[in-house]
């Protein structure tokens, strides 16, 4: 049966796109992302944004559980910390998107890092319990502070600024002959961003960090015997995890240009993104993306579809969401525990292997 070519030198080992199929595929699904805003209505170019702001949380996620094994339910505290950033910066000092993104990323980053050093010898169920508390610690605080946060009342995210104003206006750019909107604008910023997470992510899991993450995450004492420093990993992973669920709160604020605390920093926003990683596959950057989309798209074709059954049409349309994903996430557990990432690896072999069936 033929094989795949292998490496013989070491450059082409290290080659992100070692094989031509791969490069076509980066190639049209770039043109698919560039082009995509400028031909779809608002409500899928609003579905867009939304998707590319889970990508950039859900990558944060995967480098903390997928990568070292570490499960997190803090997710929401790191969301919310990035989210009132952009809107204190943005609104009360009119500080642009370019300042406020490492700004947000660098706080959620810090108290990452100060929650770290409690949880570097817990693990399972008593770290889930422990990034909980996080949540409603934070909350707490951004409720201590009404003048700064607004309170329960909330508070307006303003639209992304460049630099001393919201962004330029449509008569000044032009794609194709379509005017870039504000809308149009954000989703490319998104874009931007959430191929920095991807691109990010992909390297640091080929690195040396990112093998101690795999080693620690597989049997931390082996680790430890062969040499990695587990507390370092670990407080690696919780830094760059929280720096990236920032930077995705601030997207978040952009997107929904209104936060409140209810809303934002709570339980459910940490299951939804532990909910994206499980969908995608759990352990890969590929996993991350596709949960996104499928987290989203789905969400929306089951609102519309589950909106005309008797019984579920009194439901709210967040409560129908909620009950699909849920549904959809003990789905995969139980059917594909590899999620959509091992459904494509299942159909890649076969093909690869035809007509062998091994």
């Amino acid at each position: 049966m033929p094989t795949k070519p292998l490496s013989i030198r070491y450059e082409d080992d290290l080659r992100l796109l070692s094989s031509r199929w791969r490069q076509a595929g980066v190639v049209l699904l770039v043109l698919f992302a560039l082009l995509f805003p400028l031909r779809a209505s608002s409500l899928w170019l609003t579905l867009g944004s939304e998707i590319l702001v889970f990508v950039v949380g859900g990558v944060g996620l995967m480098i903390l559980t997928g990568f070292t094994g570490q499960i997190s339910l803090g997710h929401a505290a790191f969301i919310g910390i990035g989210g009132y950033t952009a809107a204190i910066l943005g609104g009360t000092y009119g500080v642009p998107f370019w300042v406020i993104v490492p700004v947000a990323g660098v706080l959620s980053a810090a108290v990452g890092l100060a929650v770290g050093p409690f949880a570097l010898r817990l693990k399972g169920l008593y770290l889930a319990i422990v990034t909980l508390g996080l949540v409603f610690l934070v909350a707490h605080v951004l409720r201590s502070f009404p003048e700064l946060t607004g309170g329960l009342s909330g508070i307006s995210v303003p639209m992304l600024w460049w630099f001393d104003g919201p962004t330029v206006s449509t008569a000044q750019f032009e794609l194709l002959g379509t005017p870039l909107s504000s809308a149009i604008q954000k989703y490319y910023i998104f874009l931007v961003l959430a191929a920095i997470a991807v691109l990010f992510a992909t390297n640091l899991r080929r690195s040396h960090t990112g093998r101690s993450m795999a080693a620690v995450r597989d049997r931390d004492v082996a680790a430890a015997v062969m040499g990695v420093d587990v507390a370092r990993t670990k407080y690696v992973a919780f830094g760059v995890s929280s720096f990236l669920a920032g930077v995705a709160g601030a997207m978040f604020g952009w997107e929904a240009q209104f936060l409140t605390i209810d809303a934002t920093v709570n339980l459910l926003v940490s299951i939804e993104y532990i909910a994206i990683i499980v969908i995608g596959g759990i352990g890969t950057v590929v996993g991350a993306v596709l949960g996104a989309i499928a987290f989203v798209v789905l969400g929306q074709l089951a609102d519309a579809f589950l909106g005309e059954l008797p019984l579920l049409s009194e439901l709210s349309s967040s409560q129908r969401r909620a009950s699909f994903q849920a549904i959809l996430v003990a789905v995969f557990l139980i059917v594909e525990p590899f999620g959509l990432f091992g459904i494509w690896m299942r159909i890649k072999f076969y093909f690869m292997a035809w007509p062998f069936r091994y």
